[in-house]
């Protein structure tokens, strides 16, 4: 299994997600954002969290026009399996290859803790190795992490199963940390091969940090 890593000027959470995977058993590459491929053997590719460009202008919306950025949208539209986690999901949002936004966080913070989560959908491999409505407890540390969609939009995603995790509480009840709409913390596309997300799974690998319930979050793309 060989997992693809972007690296934008900013990014700083390249460095936890290879190690995630790694620990998985998969092997992993950095590719920096002036590349203009990506290479030929990526089974999946991570755009990882942190600030791209230091979140000038908005969160990603430099990113989406580096170089490399031609090869993953080739990458997507041939089916190739991308997750964006945090500032990875931002970039996908302005790349155009998710649907929605991200704006700034309700309360106009920074937010940086441990949040509970519940699975809405796992038919896909993404969270395959989950149940829809299992809860898990994974990080999240982002200043605009208020996911935005319309209500045409959201009835979209509803119909299509691609709303794929919210906030709540350990009970499942909705705690909505940032105004996200319908508390959505992660969606995907309709083809289910380009997954976003603001949490961090690569930062829940182990019980000692807090939480391993990241761990059956990326298994599922390693058991395809």
């Amino acid at each position: 299994m060989k997992i693809a890593i972007l690296q934008f000027p900013g990014t700083n959470c390249e460095y936890d997600t290879q190690h995630a995977f790694a620990s998985l058993g998969a092997e992993t590459q950095i590719v920096w954002h002036k590349a203009e491929s990506l290479p030929s053997d990526t089974n999946l590719l991570v755009i990882a969290g942190g600030f791209s460009y230091g979140d000038y202008l908005r969160s990603g919306a430099i990113a989406k026009f580096s170089p490399v950025m031609k090869a993953v949208k080739e990458y997507a539209y041939k089916g190739g399996n991308i997750l964006g986690i945090c500032n990875g999901f931002q970039v996908l949002t302005e790349a155009g290859l998710l649907p929605g936004a991200l704006k700034r966080n309700s309360g106009l913070h920074f937010i940086s803790k441990h949040h509970t989560l519940k699975v809405e959908n796992s038919d896909n491999i993404f969270l395959k190795k989950l149940q829809t409505g299992d809860i898990v407890n994974i990080p999240i540390a982002h200043h605009d992490g208020n996911y935005f969609i319309d209500e045409a939009g959201l009835a979209d995603l509803k119909a299509n199963n691609q709303i794929l995790l919210r906030y709540t509480d350990k009970e499942g009840n909705i705690k909505n940390p940032n105004g996200s709409v319908s508390s959505i913390a992660g969606v995907c596309n309709k083809s289910k091969n380009i997954f976003g997300l603001m949490p961090h799974p690569e930062r829940a690998m182990e019980l000692i940090l807090g939480s391993d319930d990241g761990i059956k979050m990326l298994e599922g793309f390693l058991t395809s």
